[in-house]
């Protein structure tokens, strides 16, 4: 017997698709405008951002066409937030609360520390849904929030006041994204059922570090381009240029010679940590980007064939960010480990596509399934309207009009 084999069609979402009704959202913890952007790019009309880091400002600002809150979340009021929606549009209240508390980097996270006062943030995003009452709800966290009393307590509250729900964690590189990054993506809304594009439905090719990087030009440890400020990597140490020129892409500390590995490495609690003092690979997508990927003793942040740690403009090409994107004002002094920290803390920006994009077409189709339900209720209505003015009557065995 030969095996069925059928033909499955899937429909790609077309990348400049419009909603059909004004979607204004505000941006909590906004950071550097990472998901702002990418809703942006999906046809959102973002109004403000908020986070407590006035560094986060001038590219959040200077990026994107919306205001700026320097407030914290626990002190904000709806009524703040409110005014920034435009009328007749629906609202998206967004927001990705400080994930360091829930991540799997942070060895704290295994223990709920009630003094950090960021394992609460998400239940002050849930009291303002609860005020505003908008119709989309997006959060974007790490995967190991999903395991938590807080983003139970979350959906609950989402659950009680209307909303329909629907998280995953998300493989971003799947999406598009080069980097080997995992996210956790909650969706609610008042409208109706809502879910993510698919990779597929996005239209989404997958990338590797070759795809994004190869073409920027080359640097020596230290140095910065004269034609992109951001694109400046730190400086080695003349122990740390002898370890990375020791180093292969998609390698570590075991390839090098025995001299060149340090102390911790070489006792039997640092033989398992081999995923610091790497390089990447040009044929895979890089490692999560964290806050401190321009140390090279800090995770697999080596370039592929370079002998420096990767740049901010690269870290942040990694985090799917323009390569035109402005952090620092002109003419002014680059901050290395802001600048790292603002990057690596962001949503990629084509993860905020992805979830905008989900956004839109949610939006269009409960419209269009409206617009089908209304013609059907007129029909059936004209039908009945019909029957009023033409009654049927009985005669001689067969009906008349």
């Amino acid at each position: 017997m030969q095996p069925i084999s059928r033909k499955v069609y899937i429909m790609i979402i077309p990348k400049q698709i419009k909603p059909v009704r004004q979607i204004y959202a505000v941006d909590l913890f906004c950071g550097a405008g990472g998901l702002t952007h990418g809703l942006v790019k999906a046809g959102i009309d973002v109004r403000l951002g908020v986070d407590i880091d006035q560094a986060c400002e001038y590219p959040y600002v200077a990026n994107n066409n919306a205001r700026f809150l320097l407030k914290s979340v626990e002190e904000l009021e709806a009524s703040e937030l409110e005014r920034y929606y435009g009328k007749n549009g629906i609202k998206l209240l967004a927001g990705c609360a400080p994930c360091q508390t829930f991540s799997a980097y942070n060895r704290k996270a295994r223990y709920a520390d009630e003094k950090d006062k960021r394992w609460f943030l998400p239940l002050e995003f849930a009291r303002l849904v609860n005020e505003i009452s908008p119709e989309l709800v997006v959060m974007e966290n790490v995967p190991g929030l999903a395991g938590q009393d807080v983003f139970a307590k979350f959906i609950q509250t989402l659950q009680d006041n209307g909303y329909n729900v629907a998280y995953q964690v998300v493989a971003c590189q799947e999406y598009g994204i080069p980097q080997n990054r995992r996210r956790l993506v909650l969706l609610a809304s008042k409208l109706g059922m809502i879910r993510l594009l698919t990779p597929d439905e996005f239209g989404a090719e997958k990338k590797n570090v070759a795809d994004v990087l190869r073409t920027l030009p080359p640097l020596c440890a230290g140095e910065k381009s004269k034609d992109d400020p951001l694109h400046q990597c730190s400086m080695l140490s003349p122990l740390n240029l002898q370890r990375i020129r020791a180093s292969k892409p998609g390698g570590s500390w075991r390839d090098w010679p025995q001299e060149l590995v340090a102390d911790c490495h070489k006792r039997d609690s640092g033989k398992n940590f081999t995923n610091v003092y790497g390089r990447m690979k040009w044929d895979e997508p890089a490692p999560t980007m964290t806050t401190n990927f321009l140390g090279f003793g800090n995770g697999r942040f080596g370039h592929p064939e370079q002998d420096r740690a990767i740049s901010l403009r690269e870290g942040a090409i990694i985090q799917s960010f323009p390569l035109d994107y402005q952090f620092v004002k002109p003419n002014e002094p680059v901050r290395q480990q802001t600048i790292a920290r603002l990057i690596g803390n962001a949503v990629p920006v084509k993860l905020g596509e992805v979830i905008g994009r989900s956004i839109v077409v949610h939006v269009n189709d409960i419209h269009s399934a409206g617009e089908v339900n209304e013609k059907r209720q007129n029909q059936k209505y004209r039908g009945q309207e019909q029957l009023l003015l033409f009654p049927m009557e009985k005669s001689k065995g067969r009906f008349q009009f």
